[in-house]
């Protein structure tokens, strides 16, 4: 028996041994439906106009559905309608209006046509969750037409009133956008983003809207997350850093209009400071077009190398706090021959593409002018006070974590760091070693404290350039290289020397042993377990898969930002796990207008069809129905009294 006191608690919920029996039924029917559907998104990059398509379409299972369901009645052309009625209701309604259909008749049918999707869609789930799920204003109707009788010719009066109703009170629109949204909140039962929402796309802040609207979500923080984290932290090489990558792909749009940074001192400062300089080698890259903020692009690459050259400085500074980092050889500023024009790296010496650093004093490369001091306060004071910022960050700490256990699979964005003979690798602070889950677990809490410590603490400014060495130390998870070698890219010709390595992880993960290993270090079994990461683009066109290790690793990284897909030859891919299988849906770059359906293939499928029972959410009922049956048991014994 629990202890009579928890039984006291208990009792407060469950007065009597009626309403105690009625919990233990319902939770034993729930566990006998079919699991629910899983979703596992990851390096989103700031594609909104992808990630939305994506997540409204269920990545191409709700189109699925009508061809299931309307496959062998309606036409090809009507279906693709549908689906884009579905995705994007409001925008669909407007465009038949113009277009004139917008007729009664229309209506009917379309009604007629979204209420069976979504009797298809909510066959997995109780009446009384489909009903929570459904927009107030019109859950009884929706019900009533969910659970129609077809079959049933005293009803059919019913029913036809129930819509004529609807569209002679001119309410029609309203409810076709209600029978959308509802299709694509019950599709997707639960929602996983392995890392990476931020950088490289135009607005990671339009997706992290989305995510905060969506019922149920989870995030596995990734190395550009962590760095925007640590920015909001109030981190100078953070915010630095994400200034600069902002920059470089012209995003200046999700830092201005999106988040309501101030980089107009930033853009006289280097106007000014580099009026003579072309700043060839820091042109951004232009994937996507300013709304918003239209920035020259050459005013844009002053910018970009002002922000890079005090972003060297601050990282610099951060090294030489923290010894216990081994980053020493990240030192580059120093090994530079400011008159002769050239760096030594790993102890050779290389002529550097670019030499003008009007703000570097050679004696001590590591400090910033006066002027650099102010432009970072007011860079720091932006990124401190921008609610919309702060709310995305709260958000991200709530429902995010390093790594996840759910389900039998182990979520984490980059690795477990590893050395070359399979063991865990050890990241020593102060007088401990963290390795494996205690690595994970440890540096979780930093990350907490990073931003929930008072500010102005030592514990907090250690923590919070703890977040800058997750963005690119050797022995982060979420970086898993040996070197973030930025300055090599921006200044050195050969590319050899601004390689970055691998951890041993990417090679040994390969091997199904060392995913076994990993799945019992966090206390997953070996059977069944799988492990889901992204961070690595997977080279679709050079022949990688992203299904390894016989099954028991998938890597689902395959360039949904539009930066990697000369790279990888696709955008992405969507895992999706539902109560039959595992399945991989290949996404096309997305294009507005145009067929964005993925391709989906199965790529396990399940001995037996799993129940709610078979998840850990099951499992979780299964104790809550033995607590409720002591309790019955302690009433009846009159243990406990029972209250009208």
């Amino acid at each position: 028996m629990r202890d009579l006191a928890y039984l006291k608690l208990l009792a407060r919920e469950y007065p009597s041994v009626k309403t105690a029996s009625s919990e233990i039924i319902n939770l034993t029917a729930i566990q006998g439906l079919p699991k629910g559907t899983e979703y596992f998104f990851s390096d989103i990059h700031g594609e909104y106009e992808a990630f939305i398509h994506l997540l409204r379409s269920a990545s191409g299972v709700i189109r699925e559905k009508i061809r299931d369901t309307f496959g062998h009645i309606i036409s090809e052309e009507e279906q693709v309608e549908l689906a884009n009625l579905i995705y994007y209701p409001e925008r669909a309604l407007s465009r038949t209006e113009a277009s004139g259909m917008l007729t009664d008749d229309w209506k009917r049918i379309t009604i007629y046509r979204l209420v069976q999707i979504c009797r298809v869609a909510s066959s997995k789930y109780t009446r009384s969750k489909v009903r929570k799920k459904m927009p107030p204003e019109f859950a009884y109707i929706i019900d009533e037409l969910l659970h129609v009788d077809y079959r049933d010719s005293n009803k059919d009066v019913y029913y036809s009133e129930i819509l004529h109703s609807v569209i002679d009170i001119d309410v029609a629109d309203k409810f076709i956008v209600a029978l959308c949204h509802l299709i694509q909140n019950l599709t997707i039962d639960s929602l996983h983003i392995i890392g990476d929402i931020f950088d490289r796309g135009p607005r990671a802040d339009i997706i992290m809207n989305e995510l905060m609207n969506f019922h149920d979500v989870d995030i596995q923080w990734g190395n550009h997350d962590i760095s925007w984290m640590g920015a909001a932290a109030g981190n100078p090489a953070c915010i630095c850093n994400v200034v600069r990558i902002a920059i470089s792909y012209n995003s200046f749009d999700v830092l201005e209009d999106g988040y309501g940074i101030n980089l107009r001192p930033l853009s006289m400062f280097a106007a000014r400071i580099y009026q003579n300089d072309s700043c060839r080698l820091f042109m951004p890259k232009i994937l996507d077009e300013n709304i918003y903020d239209a920035v020259d692009p050459g005013l844009a690459a002053k910018m970009h190398k002002a922000i890079a050259v005090i972003q060297f400085k601050v990282e610099g500074q951060i090294i030489k706090r923290h010894p216990e980092y081994e980053m020493d050889g990240r030192l580059l500023l120093e090994q530079v021959d400011y008159e002769k024009g050239t760096v030594a790296v790993g102890g050779k010496e290389y002529p550097m593409r670019d030499t003008y650093f009007p703000t570097i004093d050679p004696k001590n490369p590591y400090e910033l002018t006066a002027e650099e001091e102010e432009l970072l306060h007011v860079l720091t004071f932006s990124f401190l006070h921008s609610e919309v910022l702060h709310s995305h960050v709260r958000f991200l700490y709530s429902h995010g974590s390093l790594y996840k256990k759910y389900n039998s699979n182990l979520l984490y964005h980059g690795c477990i760091p590893m050395e070359e003979d399979g063991s865990f690798a050890g990241l020593k602070i102060g007088e401990n070693v963290y390795a494996g889950k205690g690595l994970m677990d440890y540096l979780e809490k930093k990350i907490q404290q990073a931003y929930l410590l008072p500010e102005n603490t030592k514990e907090r400014e250690d923590a919070s350039d703890l977040m800058w060495y997750l963005w690119c130390g050797a022995k982060s998870p979420v970086f898993g290289k040996d070197k973030m070698a930025t300055f090599e890219h921006y200044f050195i010709e050969d590319k050899a020397v601004g390689k970055e390595r691998l951890n041993p992880y990417y090679r040994l993960s390969l091997d199904e042993t060392h995913c076994d290993r990993i799945l019992e270090e966090f206390g997953l079994s070996k059977e069944g377990s799988h492990i889901i990461n992204g961070h690595v683009p997977v080279k679709i066109k050079d022949g990688e898969k992203p299904v390894k290790a016989g099954g028991k690793l998938y890597i689902i990284d395959g360039g949904l930002s539009k930066a990697y897909q000369k790279t990888t030859g696709i955008a992405g891919y969507t895992l999706i796990y539902n109560s039959n299988h595992l399945a991989l849906a290949e996404h096309k770059p997305f294009e507005p207008g145009r067929e964005n359906t993925p391709t989906v293939h199965i790529t396990e499928t399940m001995k037996t069809r799993l129940r709610v029972a078979d998840t850990d959410l099951g499992r979780e009922m299964t104790e809550r129905i033995q607590d409720l049956k002591e309790l019955v048991a302690a009433y009846r014994a009159g243990e406990l009294k029972e209250k009208n």
